[in-house]
């Protein structure tokens, strides 16, 4: 069975293969954005990351007729009252730059103390087959067959310097709980172990397998 990740990151693409991969899927072939014809993706104007996670899912099944993964993610600061969130991604106004994105965060938190730089990755990630891509009760309260969202958060401390090469996005300037180093300093085992994303892909797993067992 060939399930889509809805991810045009190909840094994410690469973590979210790795963690699929230890988890021991079996019968199953991982795509990318990139192995399927491209296809028109709305903008992420949902108000939570489910329901920008829910979006790109749907999006790619409905388009491709694979079961399609995404997942929407960001880091969330206490100081800032949970914000960049959903916004994670574009905080500096244009989406993906990374480097602009950590470095205005840095400025706007620069005289935060030590004791208040709580901060947590979160993610959640959504698995939409075609048939529940194509129902129109989709968009309601209630469940939809073929419709899951799973959650991870790994909570931390925002450094004041960026440390390490290890990883993309925020995490140069995040340390988890009880870590001296900053999440792009661990290697890509412990942070499978214990990130946002290993969490919620691992809760994804038992979905995946129990679809790829009925073919």
């Amino acid at each position: 069975m060939r399930i889509l990740l809805a991810t045009r990151n190909a840094k994410k693409l690469v973590e979210l293969r790795r963690i699929t991969a230890a988890a021991g899927l079996d019968g199953v072939e991982i795509l990318g954005l990139a192995d399927v014809p491209e296809f028109p993706e709305a903008p992420e104007t949902g108000a939570t990351f489910a329901a920008n996670a829910l979006a790109k899912a749907r999006d790619a099944a409905a388009a491709t007729g694979l079961p399609a993964v995404a997942d929407d993610s960001g880091i969330t600061v206490d100081a800032l009252n949970g914000m960049p969130g959903i916004f994670s991604a574009r905080w500096s106004g244009r989406h993906g730059e990374d480097e602009a994105n950590l470095q205005l965060l840095l400025g706007q938190t620069a005289d935060v103390p030590d004791g208040r730089r709580g901060a947590a990755f979160v993610c959640a990630a959504a698995l939409v087959t075609p048939d529940a891509a194509a129902d129109a009760a989709f968009d309601g309260e209630g469940d939809v067959p073929g419709r899951t969202v799973v959650h991870g958060t790994w909570r931390g401390t925002l450094l004041r310097a960026p440390r390490g090469a290890n990883g993309f996005g925020y995490d140069p300037v995040f340390a988890p709980e009880g870590s001296d180093r900053s999440s792009a300093e661990l290697s890509a085992e412990e942070k499978d172990a214990a990130s946002h994303r290993g969490l919620a892909l691992r809760a994804l797993v038992p979905h995946l397998q129990a679809l790829a067992a009925r073919g």
